[in-house]
């Protein structure tokens, strides 16, 4: 079903519709991560790597972008049910579906080549993997059938750092799966905020995501039990030796804020400002996160 586009939207530059079917902002803020795990590998040493960082960013972004692409394509039947999602290009006509399966598809080939070629192997299966897990696993199997895609999906979100990690250590150590579990377990409290914040449109779209099956409170619940695993996961950095005492406490901190935000929710009177406000914490929640880790990365 075609929605109609908006004046703006008609008047806007095919290239920028493209360039929107690949979520940037999504790409934005996991190169953020992945130049982070970089960094912990090379241990803040960059002059030696500076030609393998742009290649690892440039690969990650192009898998990501087609990832997104992909499930743009496949989401397409739904999208037209939910506000946040109806004026996409695909949804409105903007774009033909074929041109977009294309589009994925030479991002992906693109992306992939660049690791097999000029990356380490242990990049590219996690590449593949996350790939994988998001466009089938996540989009075309859990997101329409389990209130467990969240976490599941969660995979996807928690490959860059490593990649960024592996591209520069070459093996799956202590620190790369500290990074994959950090990611993974902030997947869910992060996403659960927009969740109930878009609760009404995701029932609409009959996507079954935890608040739409299992209600609101159980939901916050789920949220405050991923937030206390995080404590944890940010200690691993720092118990075995990769980051240093500043990032432990001030990750511990950044925790607590976030415990608060989301304990906060049970006795809130308005859930939509709510959800907002904690679902903007967590986003400033893993940047901080990351900068700490490349302030106090532990020099070898």
């Amino acid at each position: 079903m075609n929605v109609s586009p908006t004046a703006e939207q008609a008047l806007q530059p095919l290239w920028r519709e493209y360039v929107t079917l690949t979520k940037p902002g999504i790409i934005r803020s996991n190169l953020f991560t992945t130049f982070g795990g970089f960094w912990l590998a090379a241990q803040g040493q960059l002059s030696s790597h500076w030609v393998l960082l742009l290649l690892v960013l440039l690969a990650t972004s192009l898998v990501m972008a087609s990832a997104c692409v992909f499930n743009n394509y496949f989401d397409r039947d739904r999208d037209y049910l939910m506000e946040r999602t109806q004026n996409r290009a695909l949804v409105t006509g903007r774009i033909a579906p074929r041109h977009v399966l294309v589009f994925a598809i030479l991002l992906g080939v693109a992306g992939l080549a660049l690791f097999a070629l000029f990356v380490h192997f242990w990049a590219l299966i996690w590449a593949i993997a996350g790939m994988f897990v998001y466009i089938v696993i996540y989009t075309l199997w859990l997101k329409r059938s389990s209130t467990h895609s969240t976490l599941i999906g969660g995979i996807s979100g928690a490959v860059p750092p490593v990649i960024g990690y592996v591209a520069v250590s070459e093996s799956m150590d202590i620190a790369a799966w500290a990074l994959f579990l950090i990611l993974f377990i902030w997947q869910p409290p992060h996403f659960f905020a927009l969740a109930i914040r878009r609760v009404e449109e995701y029932r609409a779209a009959k996507f079954p995501l935890l608040p739409v099956v299992k209600g609101i409170p159980i939901t916050k619940v789920q949220m405050v039990i991923y937030i206390v695993l995080m404590v944890p996961c940010i200690w691993l950095l720092y118990g075995y030796g990769y980051a240093g005492i500043i990032y432990l406490i001030g990750g511990l901190v950044l925790t607590a804020v976030w415990l608060l935000f989301a304990v906060r929710g049970f006795f809130a009177k308005n859930e939509t400002i709510w959800a907002r406000n904690t679902f903007l914490y967590s986003i400033a929640y893993l940047i901080l996160l990351f900068v700490l880790i490349m302030v106090d990365t532990v020099k070898g």
